[in-house]
């Protein structure tokens, strides 16, 4: 087994190691999301973190980790007698993102249920961490259906596995600690609301902290069991420390006083709900344990909301996260009440802090705010520059708003998502098929139809039917898929007039914001000149499409066909990638094409190299004015998709933007 790299040893990230410590202080405060890019000691905290969990007592030979002072009446290896056990170290374990639905909550053999009526039960990875940590990976990219699985687990202290009316049900209460990069895509608000704290973690910008950290890291890849030697001292001490604070905690106070400032400040910054003032309040409780205290301060409770409000305030992906903390301090100004005197600090210092073991040397602040780009300048009449002008200033997108859905034709087999119709393990059953592995889903009926012809060659001679492996039947089932949205925008300069422009752009908000809600993966191919660009590779973050689109420049022709062949390089190599996950291709254009040889035959063939593959493809029709060339829409009948304009994308009257290709292709 590999020596975990020290807790104690880790530089700086105090907020990152404070919330987790809470945790292993109170794992009711509901675990912690670390938010970060690559690279800052995400993952080497969490697992550090496991070597300072106190040993836990359980049942021997129990596979659900039973504590054998109480154990759990409903465990499936039971009944328990009281007393006895055995002491192993708290276990940390790791949830694959590409984890099946079985392997997370376990497997019934739905096979042996139905012939023998055994509950036979493999317990999964949420069996596992029982009094121990759960540490998920990039759950970001984990499967919403797993995540709320996972959540659900976490809130209630419980698994149920349920299969056709055979259910099994074990206890499941562990440290949950996910990690996430944001540019990799965002959680929705909903889940992100059900961890209790969040950290956002960066790599410091100091000489000198940088420098230690690479000086550990490199001590610790030579000799990692004498490097952990040297940080032994350290590690007792905070594992004592940790211990000390759990015996504490049942006897803290939280006063009214606390309890209204917790009040007073989750509904100042408008939370929904009321979860974040129970986390506030657990937080809070095991601050002042932490620091050895058996009253709540004031500070516990702005410490806590620090930790437990930013992500719960996140309405929709383009919201950026955090707190303001002048804010914070006047409400708790206002509602604060006479603290009882804390007397002398904790072990360690007061104010919930984790021992400081790098350098002496603060985080660095905040960098402040780019400054506003100026607008940019209008031609006389309002019109925009001519085509061949120069670049213009970036312009402000216009409010989003609510968009129809656009759609893939067809029954794809994708990832889960929230766009087009898919075969999937979770939605409506429309039919059954003989399994093809191990059995997840059954169809009862057809299982039983399967089984009934052969009874009476079987010697069936009681009530129960006899059922053997052949006659079982998965159920095929039919639900949302997501989908790669590819978005080609024209920054050309006929686009490049302020308001016109903003309502691109605005538009284009909208539809990135539905492809949040839809699960999709996004990518952004901008053309402009003489050339095209890929502004953003296919992601799972909107985020950082709103940010390309944001500073998007414009000015200059337009390269049509450049733009629709660099989204046709951009598909090819993402079906290589991923051949499942099917694209609809979003053309953001007044339909114009200008620069080159021919630049408007050229157009037309790259359009039809799309319409050839079937890929589903919309076009956006920006042209605006009393004379319309309708242009986009010729442009449209080349990719074989539909066009629509900007008015029309929010139209209520418009039923389905996206048509069968093939139905328009017999219409054309």
């Amino acid at each position: 087994m590999s020596t975990p790299y020290p807790f104690t040893a880790i530089v700086g990230q105090e907020d990152l190691r404070l919330a987790l410590l809470l945790n292993a202080v109170s794992p009711r405060v509901g675990g912690v999301l670390v938010r970060g890019e690559k690279g800052t000691a995400k993952s080497t905290a969490v697992r550090a973190l496991s070597a300072l969990i106190p040993e836990v007592p359980v049942v021997s030979g129990c596979r659900f980790s039973c504590d054998p002072a109480a154990p759990d009446p409903a465990c499936p290896d039971g009944p328990h007698e009281l007393g006895g056990g055995v002491a192993r170290p708290a276990r940390m374990v790791e949830l694959p993102v590409g984890a099946s639905e079985d392997r997370l909550v376990g497997a019934l053999d739905i096979e042996r249920a139905l012939a023998e009526g055994v509950k036979a039960f493999e317990p999964g990875l949420l069996a596992d961490a029982h009094r121990g940590i759960l540490y998920v990976d990039e759950v970001n990219l984990l499967h919403d259906h797993l995540v709320d699985l996972l959540l659900d687990a976490a809130a209630m202290g419980a698994s149920y596995v349920e299969r056709e009316g055979v259910s099994v049900r074990h206890a499941a209460r562990f440290l949950l600690v996910g990690t996430m990069n944001p540019e990799e895509g965002e959680l929705r608000p909903q889940l992100l609301d059900r961890f209790g704290l969040t950290v956002e973690v960066a790599a410091s910008r100091e000489p000198d902290q940088r420098v230690e950290v690479v000086r550990r890291r490199l001590a610790y890849d030579d000799d990692p069991g004498g490097f952990a030697g040297r940080w032994s001292d350290d590690e007792t001490a905070l594992r004592a420390r940790i211990v000390a604070a759990r015996a504490l905690l049942p006897d803290v106070r939280l006063g009214d006083g606390a309890l209204r400032q917790i009040a007073a400040t989750c509904a100042a910054f408008e939370v929904d709900g009321m979860r974040a003032d129970i986390v506030m309040a657990r937080t809070a409780t095991a601050l002042a344990a932490w620091a050895g205290r058996s009253d709540v301060l004031a500070e516990d409770v702005r410490q806590a909301a620090l930790l437990a409000l930013p992500h719960r305030r996140r309405r929709n992906p383009f919201d950026a996260p955090g707190l303001d903390e002048d804010k914070l301090d006047e409400t708790l100004e206002e509602f604060g009440d006479d603290d009882p005197d804390p007397g002398p600090d904790g072990p360690g210092g007061g104010g919930g802090q984790p021992p400081q073991d790098g350098p002496d040397t603060p985080p660095p602040g905040d960098t402040g705010q780019a400054d506003t780009p100026a607008e940019p300048q209008e031609a006389e009449g309002g019109r925009p520059q001519p085509s061949g002008g120069g670049e213009q200033q970036p312009v402000r997108a216009g409010e989003p708003f609510r968009t129809k859905v656009l759609s893939v034709p067809g029954l794809g087999e994708g990832a889960a998502g929230r766009r087009s119709r898919a075969r999937t393990e979770h939605g409506r059953t429309t039919g059954a098929r003989r399994p093809q592995g191990a059995l997840t889903k059954l169809h009862l009926a057809a299982t039983v139809l399967a089984a009934a012809p052969h009874q009476r060659a079987r010697g069936r001679s009681g009530r129960g039917l006899v059922v053997r492996r052949d006659d079982l039947r998965q159920a095929t089932r039919e639900g949302r898929e997501g989908n790669l949205v590819l978005f080609v925008v024209d920054a050309s300069g006929s686009m490049a007039a302020r308001q016109r422009m903003s309502a691109v752009k605005g538009a284009v908000l909208s539809l990135l914001l539905d492809a949040y809600q839809r699960r999709d993966k996004v990518g952004l191919v901008t053309f402009r000149g003489k050339d095209a660009e890929l502004a953003l590779p296919p992601t799972s973050s909107v985020d950082a499409a709103a940010a390309r689109l944001e500073t998007l420049p414009t000015g200059g022709r337009t390269p049509l066909g450049a733009g629709l062949l660099r989204a046709h390089d951009v598909l090819r190599v993402e079906r290589m990638r991923d051949p499942s996950r099917r694209p609809l291709l979003v053309v953001v254009t007044d339909g114009r094409a200008t620069g080159g040889v021919d630049p408007v035959a050229l157009g037309s063939r790259a359009a039809r190299l799309h319409a050839a593959e079937g890929t589903a493809s919309v076009v956006v029709d920006c042209e605006s004015g009393p004379v319309r060339l309708g242009l986009a829409g010729d442009l449209a009948r080349d990719l074989g998709g539909t066009a629509v304009t900007l008015d029309e994308l929010r139209a209520d009257s418009i039923a389905g933007l996206v048509r069968d290709v093939q139905a328009t292709r017999r219409a054309a």
